[in-house]
């Protein structure tokens, strides 16, 4: 096959995955559909008046009872932030520094109350900010999503408070600038995504608070304090600089109340929490609760203050504060009043009478959402939808019927009090049930599509192992295996395509993807299969002698069931919920069970001793020292798998796992002594790599002229290991200990990264210009040794004799010197045998600086592990290939494919990731860029360079076996 068809099949294989993958995921994420309706002042959802109350002209659903709001959103201020305990004796850094708080609600109760407030995942601040705005849950798990912020389309709150005239003054996170744009009567934005800056949206809010709240002019004032949360991502909540920030959200909270007016409504929320790591995005108890705090100098609650702290949804308070407000509830909200904000100044039954009040117009308000949306979407279940419509049916009933008593002025008794408190239940249960619902039809997944695209991808799996096993029969065709398929493939998307066209449906793209992709692999096995003889298929004859070559290299597909078996396990295994939350603990199992399992399997055949021979005595020296290596190296892959261990993450599934200390950077270290160690320690692991990586090279016969390759790697390593250590260096420093040196610092920040990028980018550049690092006399015109690809050899004979086709070469260089009359052979080339290696070495290395800068300074271990690791296996093939005689030198077995993929999956984990949100290294995305960014596209590279570094390094360890892999092709 020539290289256009080796392109082009490697091109189809990536869609085929592509394509499985899409179809999984359009099946797997949140499904809910975004209305575009708005409520409005005009909509018939008023709540009818009882005696007594005083109704103002121009009333917005209920009267307005609250003129002037200020919501204060600390990012990741946890339930654990906020409150206060008095009787700790020692308090974490984090504990106790919002004592204002508890101060307020000590001494004023009936002005201050502090709530439990829960968040929904994923507790990302994108979809936490969505939250608290619409009233509803995200329409997309994604993530990625909070990297771009596109505007809400569905009716918000801000949307609402902008349409009535309202005045709505922000500042702080600039993300809300994309979320709400053109929504603000006044704003300040500050950048929000550098997590390593703790100071810059917070000290700009402070500009602007105090003076803004003096000035008057704003019916809503918001302001997100990104501090906490990014002194938790930088550094974890146990850390004196933590106990600084919320010491300044205190002495803020302090310098605010005494600039509040009468008449204006104080909340202080958190978006979500904080593990203990400082991380957020999923859904564990840390991450999902937040704090609430509600004061106002005006009396709002009842006298008594409960023993512990209610717990209240996050979207409850959209609802809350749109009627306080005076405006409607946003149409999609499907949260609930917070019925003590709604007291009147009455006895108990005029507070009922009130609460009872906001109570049916965010009933009615949530039943008229309920009944367009399951119009729209029919995605909820019908049984649910009528029960619902019952209890909302009874509870309007029953208060007419209140109203009524109250209306003909009969006299309050204990039992119309106990008839108002159980109606105020009715309804609550009525909007719990409603939101409880939601949530599990939002939460639903498409079986379907999942299974279709595990389907998908499994189909492609099989697809590469058989074409694999094709090419290295020299039986793949190019026509039957690869136009065929692809004609087939177009064929079926152009069909759907028009079908979609003449019945004018709306066309699902990932559906025609798929559909494509199936039918190009049916063709593709329809072919395979038809090339088989029907009576050898059937009676498991000898086929005819054109295919006996395919026959044969059938008949040794038995060596696949040990590690395709292993990686079928594993796979199948992904289905159980157990196997995911283990799999950091499973993946290394798997991998030293395949590793011992091989060695285990020579044993057993013999071939760990000498054959007996004539030419070749017993316990030959060969046999020997093989065996001996072998076996050291099993040692030296057990032990690393065993170390790789260490730099573990936890998940919340895990109890009592307690993530490795070596995830957090030196920075977090409070012990000089302690730091300086580590530091040391992770420098020498830095300079071990590179004296590895020299002496490799030299070993084997490289770095031994004066070509620009050579001197980069002599000079240049050293010096990329010595920048990435100074950078250390600089970030491992508290916030406060350079003093006047912090500009230098921010310049060091930022230079030696950026050095450290170019240096990488200027080496690799190096190695396409000139990867050749052996000697090569120049002295005469040498004829070229290797010559120019010419697609795959003729004939097996070919495949298995191209080393010694290349060593020919060069014998009849230099015979052809010596017939000219040179006394003395110039030698054309020295270091052969890693003529191929070394360039990618090089460039492998300088991947893994750039890799390891993106992590924290102590992953420099673990990245030592991982080419150790890699090293190991390596070599443990080459034992294997030898030992076993009669390998083929140039098929690459699937052992050694299964092991590399499992190693891969080790050290994801063992660079401290999961699988999970708040797992996610966002500290990369501004190494060396600590401005923060224009676009989205860099951070996003840094990102997933980071989340995927052990795929990409072991990706690139694998590419000295790439020459073999080519010409299987």
């Amino acid at each position: 096959m020539q290289r256009w068809p080796v392109l082009l099949f490697l091109a189809w294989a990536c869609f085929l995955f592509f394509a499985g993958i899409g179809l999984f995921t359009s099946g797997f994420l949140l499904m809910r559909i975004e209305l575009t309706n708005r409520s409005s002042c005009s909509d018939p959802l008023a709540a009818p008046a009882w005696p007594g109350q005083q109704v103002a002209p121009g009333t917005c659903w209920m009267p307005q009872r609250v003129p002037k709001a200020v919501l204060l959103i600390i990012d990741a201020l946890t339930f654990e932030f906020a409150r206060f305990d008095p009787a700790k004796a020692r308090p974490r850094p984090y504990e106790n520094k919002l004592g204002f708080l508890h101060q307020l609600a000590g001494s004023q109760p009936r002005h201050a109350r502090l709530y439990r407030f829960r968040a929904d995942p994923p507790t990302t601040t994108m979809q936490r900010i969505k939250g608290i705005t619409t009233g509803s849950l995200p329409t997309f798990i994604d993530v990625g999503s909070n990297f771009a912020s596109y505007a809400i389309e569905e009716d918000n709150l801000l949307g609402q408070l902008a349409q009535n005239g309202r005045r709505v003054v922000f500042m702080g996170d600039d993300t809300w600038d994309g979320l709400f744009p053109q929504k603000f009567f006044r704003s300040y934005f500050f950048p929000s995504f550098n997590v390593k800056d703790l100071h810059t949206v917070d000290d700009g809010i402070l500009q602007h608070l105090y003076k803004t709240v003096d000035g008057g002019e704003w019916d809503l004032l918001i302001a997100h304090f990104l501090g906490v949360d990014h002194c938790g991502h930088k550094h974890g909540p146990d850390h004196p600089e933590m106990a600084k920030k919320l010491t300044q959200m205190n002495e803020m909270l302090r310098s605010l109340v005494d600039h509040l007016g009468n008449d204006t409504l104080l909340l202080v929320a958190g978006d979500h929490g904080m593990t203990e790591t400082g991380d957020h995005g999923g859904d564990s108890e840390k991450e999902v609760n937040a704090a609430l705090f509600v004061y106002s100098k005006t009396p709002l609650f009842g006298a008594h203050l409960p023993e512990e702290p209610e717990t209240i949804p996050q979207v409850n308070l959209v609802p809350t504060l749109a009627l306080l407000l005076g405006v409607p509830i946003p149409y999609s909200n499907i949260g609930e009043v917070m019925a003590e904000l709604f007291s009147g100044d009455g006895g108990a039954a005029s507070a009922a009478l009130s609460q009872l009040s906001a109570y049916r117009v965010n009933a009615r308000q949530v039943d008229r959402f309920l009944h367009s949306y399951s119009l729209a979407a029919q995605d909820l279940p019908a049984e649910r939808l009528r029960h619902l419509r019952e209890l909302f049916s009874a509870a309007l009933e029953e208060h007419d019927r209140l109203l009524a008593q109250v209306q003909e002025g009969l006299p309050a008794s204990p039992e119309r009090e106990a008839r108002l408190r159980r109606l105020v239940g009715h309804f609550q249960r009525y909007l719990r049930e409603a939101r409880a619902v939601c949530m599990e039809s939002w939460a639903r997944f498409h079986p379907l599509r999942m299974v279709a695209g595990c389907a998908l991808i499994a189909a492609s799996c099989l697809l590469c192992c058989v074409a694999s096993e094709l090419a290295a029969a020299l039986d793949f065709s190019y026509r039957s295996h690869l136009l065929y398929p692809l004609l087939w493939g177009l064929a079926v998307a152009a069909l759907l395509g028009l079908g979609h066209l003449l019945t004018k449906e709306g066309l699902d793209l990932i559906l025609v993807l798929s559909w494509s992709a199936a039918a190009s692999q049916l063709a593709f096995f329809w072919h395979w299969w038809g090339r088989w003889p029907r009576r050898a298929r059937l009676a498991g004859v000898q086929p005819p002698v054109a295919s006996a070559d395919l026959w044969q290299r059938l008949r040794a597909w038995q060596g696949l069931v040990l590690p395709m078996g292993i990686l079928f396990v594993r796979c199948c295994a992904m289905f159980s919920d157990s196997f995911v939350v283990a799999e950091a603990w499973v993946a290394p199992f798997l991998l030293a069970s395949l590793a011992t399992l091989l060695v285990g399997k020579l044993y057993w055949h013999g071939r760990l001793t000498a054959p007996e021979s004539p030419t070749q005595p017993p316990g030959s020296a060969f046999y020997q020292k093989e065996s001996w290596q072998l076996l050291c190296l099993l040692a030296v892959l057990l032990a690393c798998l065993r170390l790789s261990g260490l730099f573990h993450q936890c998940r919340e599934e895990i109890p009592h796992c307690q993530p490795s200390p070596f995830l957090a950077p030196l920075s977090s270290l409070q012990s000089t002594q302690a730091k300086n160690l580590f530091y040391l320690l992770c420098v020498a692991s830095l300079a071990g790599l590179v004296y590895a990586v020299q002496r490799w090279l030299r070993h084997y016969g490289n770095l031994n002229s004066s070509s620009p390759l050579v001197l980069f790697v002599r000079w240049a390593f050293p010096l990329a290991a010595v920048w990435i250590a100074c950078y250390w260096a600089v970030t491992s420093g508290a916030e406060d200990t350079l003093g006047k040196l912090q500009e230098l610092v921010q310049v060091a920040l930022v230079g030696f990264p950026r050095a450290v990028y170019g240096l990488a980018s200027l080496g690799i550049l190096l190695v396409l210009w000139t990867p050749v690092t052996v000697f090569v006399d120049s002295r005469e015109p040498v004829v070229p040794i290797v010559t120019p690809y010419q697609g795959a050899p003729s004939s097996q004979a070919d495949l298995q004799h191209v080393i010694p086709q290349i060593y020919r070469r060069m014998q009849e260089s230099l015979k052809s010197q010596l017939d000219r009359g040179h006394r003395r052979a110039t030698v054309a080339a020295y270091g052969l045998g890693s003529v191929y290696s070394a360039a990618l070495v090089i460039v492998l290395t300088l991947v893994g600086f750039l890799l390891l800068l993106l992590h924290s300074e102590r992953m420099s271990l673990s990245f030592l592990l991982l080419f150790l690791e890699a090293f190991v296996l390596l070599r443990i093939h080459a034992c294997v290939v030898s030992l076993a005689g009669d390998a083929e030198p140039f098929v690459v077995p699937w052992y050694a494919v299964t092991a590399w993929v499992l190693a891969a999956t080790q050290f994801f984990y063992s660079t401290g990731h999961q699988p999970i949100f708040p797992a996610i290294h966002w500290n990369a995305a501004f190494v060396g860029f600590q401005q923060g960014h224009t676009t989205h596209l860099l951070p996003a590279v840094l990102v997933g360079a980071n989340t995927f570094a052990s795929h990409i390094l072991f990706a690139g360890s694998w590419l000295p076996s790439a020459p073999a892999l080519a010409l299987r092709l």
